[in-house]
């Protein structure tokens, strides 16, 4: 019993060391972009260089991106984003099947615990783009959701990037959620669904001139 207690003290000094170096790293980093996507999408396929481009175009535009530091999606964004004038930032996950860091990082964070990092996301973020990815990206997607619907945060666009790849999950929202009553209707104004980088610009621009610049 004696060594439980230890052990779970100890966790929590390292859940404080991972939030202070995490808001230590990143409290002057500026208007940043989270981008989700798949690890498993390789450089030369459409949407890791989809990827590339977007991440250029918004570091260019003074956003810095950031992602979460491994391979596919994620190295793509973050190699656009080292490209552009603007920071490059990789949040990276210690888990079993170990994720290998991507090489276009100018800020690397490394964390244990995912309820940090998604904390990190979510604090330092004034979107979140989603593109085709599997149950890590779409833990990201809902999380999101869930914290607008809410009001834990200030609603920011949720841009899903690819039509065909997201079309049947909003379909699916309209024929069984609404009619069950499990969403509202208008639940589904948080996401935004887009095919090109310049719509995801667009976008962004409308959010910082009609939302942002007057809060500010």
């Amino acid at each position: 019993m004696e060594d439980l207690k230890q052990s779970e003290t100890w966790r929590v000094f390292r859940i404080q060391s991972e939030l202070v170096e995490g808001f230590e790293t990143l409290h002057e980093l500026g208007p940043a972009v989270a981008i989700f996507g798949s690890s498993r999408m390789k450089a030369g396929s459409y949407h890791y260089e989809k990827a590339v481009e977007l991440g250029k175009k918004l570091s260019d535009a003074g956003f810095a991106v950031i992602t979460g530091g491994g391979p596919g999606i994620m190295e793509g964004a973050n190699k656009g984003a080292k490209q552009g004038q603007s920071k490059s930032v990789g949040l990276n996950i210690e888990i079993p099947a170990e994720q290998e860091r991507n090489d276009f990082q100018d800020l690397s964070l490394s964390f244990r615990y995912f309820f940090i990092r998604k904390l990190m996301f979510v604090k330092y973020s004034i979107t979140f783009i989603i593109f085709p990815g599997g149950f890590g990206t779409m833990d990201e997607l809902f999380e999101a959701l869930t914290l607008a619907q809410t009001k834990k945060i200030y609603p920011f666009p949720i841009i899903l990037f690819g039509r065909e790849y997201w079309k049947g999950l909003l379909d699916w929202f309209t024929t069984n959620l609404i009619p069950h009553s499990t969403i509202s209707p208008e639940d589904l104004n948080l996401i935004k669904l887009v095919d090109n980088t310049d719509e995801v610009c667009d976008i962004l621009k409308e959010f910082k001139k009609t939302v942002l610049d007057k809060k500010a």
